[in-house]
Parts: structure tokens; sequence; C-alpha cells
């Protein structure tokens, strides 16, 4: 199960983990961000531990959205070491996300 991460803890949440962070940029009105929502809880599921998982609203936290160019949604962001290490916009397979996080 995914977590939900905000402005105001961001930092904290992502930036500073030691393990790799899946974050999963999305709204509540976005059709396609529902479709990848279940995925999302699924990597947090299988791979508890080994990576955070995380969620932010995009129309809630505009400052961390428009910090890293957020401009379609869904957009999962992989972060290693506080970097972004990869982007995915639009919906795709979970078993990318799993390999983008296993490289």
């Amino acid at each position: 199960m995914a977590a939900a991460t905000s402005d105001a803890t961001f930092k904290k949440d992502v930036i500073e983990s030691e393990i790799p962070v899946l974050v999963d940029f999305w709204a509540p009105w976005c059709g396609p961000c529902r479709m990848v929502g279940p995925i999302i809880d699924r990597i947090g599921e299988k791979m508890a531990g080994k990576v955070n998982v995380f969620t932010l609203n995009v129309d809630e936290n505009p400052v961390i959205s428009s910090r890293y160019g957020i401009t379609g949604i869904p957009t999962v962001l992989i972060f290693r070491n506080g970097q972004v290490e990869r982007e995915f916009v639009g919906v795709q397979p979970e078993q990318v996300y799993l390999n983008a996080i296993e490289a």
C-alpha cells in the first residue's frame, strides 16, 4: 500500500530516504490516475522494505509538483539518493515500474 506524502513531508519521506522511493503524482479527477493507483499499491506491498512508495496529490501539493515540473498526470518518479532516477508519464504496466526500481 502506498502512503501519502505532501509539500510538508516530501523532504523527509523522499529526499532523505536511504532506500529507493517511488512517487505517484496524481489527482482524484484523473481517470488514468485511478488506473495507476492499484498498480502502485501492489508495488508497495511486493517491494516492502526495499522501496518506499508514496502518492502525492498535485492539486493539494503545488510546491513539489512545480519543483519537479509535473505537467501531465499520472507521473511516476523513482528517486535514489534524493535524485530523480527515472520518470514515467501516463499509465505503464506494473513490470515497467518494477524493472526500473530493480535496475
